[in-house]
């Protein structure tokens, strides 16, 4: 097999509105990588094999609302990009339920660009 001419990683967005400590939103990123390379492999192998060949690039973007987050998602929808929306179970900072974070991918890199491309890194 011949190596892709693309190149994949996945996108962890996190709500930075939330006031969420340093701890809470490496575990909600945690989530949203686990949950989406789990749903990626079901649901978009082949990208999932290539992004896991190619090192399973991680890259973690703000976002600065709910309103913010949904509509990454719809974006992603749009472009039948495999998402997790990730809504926590309300043990520590957050009330239950609360979305927290946004998986997208692992996909191509160009097209996850077209979702995120205008996100700040988390610094």
């Amino acid at each position: 097999m011949g190596r892709s001419p693309f190149s994949y990683k996945m996108c962890i967005i996190l709500r930075m509105d939330l006031g969420m400590s340093t701890g809470k939103l490496i575990a909600q990123a945690a989530h949203a990588a686990v949950g989406a390379s789990e749903l990626g492999k079901k649901e978009n192998h082949k990208a999932w094999r290539s992004w896991r060949d190619e090192g399973a690039k991680k890259v973690a973007l703000e976002a600065e609302s709910l309103e913010e987050l949904e509509e990454l998602q719809r974006k992603a929808d749009d472009l039948y990009i495999v998402n997790l929306i990730i809504q926590d179970a309300g043990h520590t900072e957050v009330p239950a339920g609360t979305v927290t974070a946004l998986g997208l991918g692992p996909d191509r890199s160009d097209l996850l660009d077209k979702v995120t491309g205008s996100l700040p890194l988390i610094k």
